[in-house]
């Protein structure tokens, strides 16, 4: 980063309901911009600002499964995909295989971190913080498991539940992929699945543990509120 201007200006943009494969080309083409930025600093000298972006997106139903995943952790064939009116896309995060759908905040910040820092697990610890930060102001104690990426109630305990899944991918330090709330989902879907390919561990919603629909809107903003304290981000919409 030797000629670049450090950037913490974050642009959030909420796509709304949107087809899984659109959203990722979508990301794709913000992700390569920013690579590219960053390919011209270097060879050329130059000094151009990168870009950082924060995507929220509510998906179809769909099973994505992650480059160190196993088909196997997909429990539907074909025909009963159709059957669900669900998809299957195999991507190029880490994780293994995960459900998206209608009642679920997805969250996809493309940041380069070299505005930020340059560690990867510090950026996954600190976007579990801001689900965490963000649970406990519904009452809901949350934390992190020992070996496995994301957010969940009970840790420690026979009763261990995921509400927030985490699978991201890094290239030149810029992040693309990232985190998926369970708010008001549907947790059937999760039937169909061994979500993140552990088995004997549920899954739950903020739904399921509080009783009562959760204004999604609300949820949002106060994501991005302990986000951009925890990234020293100023967010732009």
């Amino acid at each position: 980063m030797d000629n670049q201007i450090i950037n913490k200006k974050v642009h959030v943009q909420d796509l709304g309901t949107k087809d899984y494969k659109e959203s990722w080309e979508y990301q794709e083409a913000i992700f390569k911009t920013i690579v590219n930025t960053k390919i011209k600093n270097r060879r050329e000298g130059s000094n151009l600002e990168t870009e950082n972006h924060f995507l929220f997106v509510e998906h179809p139903h769909v099973y994505t499964l992650g480059k160190s995943g196993s088909f196997d952790n997909l429990l539907l064939n074909e025909e009963q995909l159709v059957a669900k009116g669900a998809t299957f896309y195999k991507i190029n995060r880490g994780g293994d295989i995960t459900y998206h759908g209608p009642g679920q905040i997805v969250g996809y910040p493309i940041l380069d971190l070299e505005n930020f820092f340059t560690d990867i697990h510090k950026y996954l610890r600190l976007l579990e913080e801001s689900i965490i930060l963000t649970l406990a102001e519904y009452g809901l104690e949350s934390g992190r498991s020992d070996g496995e990426t994301g957010v969940w109630l009970g840790v420690g305990t026979p009763f261990a539940r995921k509400i927030c899944a985490l699978g991201v991918r890094a290239s030149r330090w810029v992040t693309m992929h990232g985190f998926a709330l369970n708010v008001n989902a549907d947790l059937g879907y999760f039937d169909n699945i061994i979500p993140c390919g552990i088995r004997g561990k549920a899954v739950t919603s903020m739904h399921a543990e509080l009783g009562k629909e959760i204004p999604v809107e609300e949820v949002k903003s106060k994501i991005l509120k302990h986000f951009s304290v925890l990234f020293e981000a100023e967010l732009t919409f």
